[in-house]
């Protein structure tokens, strides 16, 4: 990357509606996961089940009086939490991924592409700062200690996602970053005068094209980001093409919006490598079921979301799948959105990814689980579906980084 340096010149950035054209179902531009009126989203398959907020609160309150229910033990130690070590420069030998907590992802690429994905430091992922889910490990760092941040990519905007602190800090120290959000969630930015960004419907993809810049002081430069651009790029321009993809979840920022805005899961592809994020997902919709009972017993025959494999088929091989692992009990409430080890298995199979990481765990109680049990069900996951228990699907620490060899 020293020669990137070395030719960096001013270079204006535009935005363009245009849209790269790529593999897709051949039902996909009949939009099945669009309401008729124009006013929202659905999950368009038969492995979702509607759910409706306050019958889920009510229920998981019941289960709680009845003493049905599970409180997880958060005190330490849990999930060990260590400082990154983000590289100081854009040289990046290899494809490398930091966990910084729940489903937020640093991941450098090779072409010294900067990617932060669903970045919520907040202590609390609620719209108050004094109620809701409290972290019960803290953050690695925060974004002011993140040397990069190129693309932001959010897959939805619930609390736990999409954190208006976050945001703010992002757009203040990365005045040049860029965002790509599912369809409907560009109003949110332009309401908080964040105006680079890009909203994508499922299939949609852009080229994002970033040079380096010298600042007006001429001692340093920055990043500045081009989303499909008409004009050629000068020498040692950064590309990547970021694709909005499916996955089977919902959306909402108070009591009532749901659904209104997309959700999605997303593919960024750079420097000759490309990683899946996989956002928040259900896999499957299970039944109220015996205590104890097999979900995956053949004799359910329960249907699985087929958007998966449509992405690996289509969009796939992944060199690296960042998929969620945790937040999966009771099943029958959560398992429409939510994947269970198994799913996320199954998940990282269809999508085709050569390797994977673990996330949406590890930093806030949302369900009823163990703290610490997704780590140990996922082994037990890949065991059952014989592929190595350590090596190819793996979690990590909070705040440390792995590298991904071809």
């Amino acid at each position: 990357m020293a020669s990137v340096a070395a030719s960096a010149a001013l270079y204006s950035a535009t935005t363009s509606p245009a849209q790269i054209a790529g593999a897709e179902p051949e039902d996909a531009q009949e939009l099945k996961h669009h309401l008729k009126n124009g006013k929202g989203f659905l999950n368009p398959w038969d492995s979702w089940k509607e759910t409706i907020g306050p019958m889920i609160i009510f229920e998981m309150i019941w289960r709680r009086l009845s003493g049905k229910s599970h409180s997880p033990y958060t005190t330490p130690p849990t999930v060990p939490v260590r400082t990154p070590s983000f590289l100081p420069t854009r040289e990046t030998p290899e494809l490398r991924a930091t966990w910084l907590g729940h489903a937020c992802y640093l991941v450098e690429f090779p072409s010294g592409l900067r990617v932060l994905y669903d970045p919520v430091f907040t202590p609390r992922c609620s719209p108050f700062s004094w109620l809701g889910p409290k972290r019960y490990t803290e953050p690695p760092c925060q974004i002011e200690n993140i040397p990069f941040v190129d693309a932001v990519v959010i897959s939805h905007n619930h609390y736990d996602h999409l954190s208006h602190p976050c945001i703010m800090q992002i757009k203040e120290k990365f005045p040049a970053a860029h965002f790509f959000v599912p369809l409907g969630n560009k109003k949110w930015f332009l309401d908080c005068e964040v105006h680079n960004v890009t909203e994508l419907d499922w299939w949609q993809s852009r080229e994002f094209t970033l040079s380096l810049v010298k600042e007006r002081n001429g001692d340093s430069t920055v990043a500045v980001g081009d989303v499909d651009a008409k004009k050629p790029s000068p020498p040692g321009t950064m590309t990547a093409t970021i694709g909005c993809l499916p996955c089977q979840h919902v959306s909402a920022r108070g009591p009532l919006d749901k659904c209104r805005t997309l959700w999605a899961s997303w593919s960024v592809e750079s420097g000759g490598k490309k990683v899946y994020f996989a956002g928040d997902t259900g896999y499957r919709a299970v039944p109220r079921l015996p205590e104890g009972a097999d979900d995956y017993d053949a004799a359910l025959n329960l249907p699985v979301c087929p958007a998966f494999a449509e992405i690996g088929a289509l969009r796939g091989p992944f060199d690296l799948g960042l998929i969620p692992i945790g937040a999966y009990d009771p099943r029958h409430i959560m398992s429409p959105m939510h994947a269970n080890p198994v799913d996320s298995v199954n998940i990282f199979n269809d999508t085709k990814c050569r390797r994977a990481l673990g996330m949406h765990w590890g930093t806030w109680v949302l369900t009823e689980e163990d703290v610490m049990e997704p780590p140990r069900f996922l082994k037990r996951a890949l065991r059952d579906k014989g592929i190595p228990e350590t090596g190819v699907f793996d979690v990590c620490d909070i705040g440390e980084s792995r590298e991904f060899v071809a």
